[in-house]
């Protein structure tokens, strides 16, 4: 061998040993906040009055300029915007799940927009109507109307959306999925008798609203139940470009043919033990009938339905937040590499796509 091939030979394990390195110290790197502070605006107020004057209040997170004594905060109320990168693309949720993410996607660049009073139910009902709309309200509003103190700063045109569990359930409706009433109602009627059967208590909590169906149709109302298919049609917007469901559910409500509805990138986060939203029964299900090519699943091995109150499956799922979004929305061509199946697979206790070794 010449003195060519063995200084190739060590290049490469030196970029191997580099590489493992680099990964040991700082396995999750957009993880760790981003370049900008943050700050916290609250309590915008709008009238929804094609939904019988609703309410809609909004929490917003966004790049922020902090004076250099200002003390360690959660908040940082009404901070002076960043405009240095403006306009930043926006990110559409709750503000419960934005007040988990908020802050630290505002430091990676993005503005982060919350519906406030959006929260778990214990049962399906109207809010699986009522949820989305608000967030495409908010939408609209951020769209067309410039918030106060923070003109200039939202880049509408870029937007994704995201969520936890119930909130995970509204980021994928925003996906393009399209309810299918007929699925629905049979899965409901036949939930009983079904080989493995489901838990009791989820087919309680999922199909308690077939008994008011109709009530539930005439609350989305002609525009959207409306079609040639049977299928409903998406509760979307062409502005929201990539979505992120965490512990998702709403399977049964959209079912295969309303999954194959979905048009956009789509990263669906799943954790294997998860006892609220059944991983086999939700993500997992979820994830395999997606009809966008750009689809991908990171499944959490081991987690159950409160990791995201754990640091560091939290911490993970910022990563994951920060390359998905940065490269579909940021145009960080870099940043897929952060989110792919060599970088998962080379990681603790997480699995690309379906996790089958339960």
């Amino acid at each position: 061998m010449n003195n060519k091939g063995l200084f190739n030979i060590a290049s490469l394990t030196l970029v191997v040993l580099a590489l493992t390195a680099c990964d040991l110290v700082n396995p999750f790197p957009l993880s760790k906040p981003g370049p900008y502070d943050f700050g916290t605006r609250q309590n915008y107020e709008f009238t929804d009055t094609a939904r019988e004057n609703r309410e809609v209040s909004l929490t917003v997170w966004y790049p922020a300029v902090l004076p250099d004594d200002s003390p360690p905060s959660d908040y940082n109320f009404d901070a002076k915007p960043d405009s240095s990168g403006a306009p930043y693309p926006l990110i559409l949720s709750s503000s419960k799940m934005g007040s988990l993410f908020g802050p630290h996607l505002a430091s990676h660049g993005f503005v982060v927009v919350g519906v406030n009073g959006l929260d778990s139910s214990n049962s399906w009902g109207k809010w699986l109507i009522n949820d989305p709309l608000d967030i495409l309200f908010a939408l609209d509003q951020v769209a067309t109307t410039p918030l106060n103190g923070l003109d200039g700063m939202i880049d509408a045109e870029h937007a994704g959306a995201t969520g936890y569990s119930f909130d995970g359930y509204n980021s994928l409706a925003l996906s393009g999925a399209r309810v299918d009433p007929e699925f629905y109602l049979a899965q409901c009627a036949g939930a009983g008798t079904m080989n493995p059967a489901p838990p009791e208590w989820w087919i309680k909590y999922n199909c308690n609203m077939n008994i008011s169906w109709d009530e539930f149709t005439t609350l989305a109302g002609p525009a959207i139940t409306t079609s040639e298919d049977g299928l409903w049609q998406p509760m979307t917007d062409d502005r929201i470009l990539a979505v992120m469901p965490m512990a998702p559910e709403g399977a049964w409500l959209f079912g295969e043919r309303g999954l194959a509805a979905v048009d956009r990138p789509t990263l669906i986060i799943g954790a294997t033990a998860d006892d609220i939203n059944p991983y086999d029964l939700e993500a997992s299900y979820i994830f395999e009938h997606l009809g966008t090519p750009d689809k991908i699943m990171i499944s959490f091995i081991g987690e159950d339905h409160m990791m995201v109150e754990s640091d560091e499956p939290a911490a993970r799922m910022k990563h994951f937040a920060i390359a998905f979004f940065g490269y579909y929305l940021q145009g960080r061509d870099d940043y897929i590499k952060y989110f792919s199946e060599d970088f998962v697979t080379r990681r603790d206790n997480l699995a690309w796509g379906v996790y089958t070794n339960k």
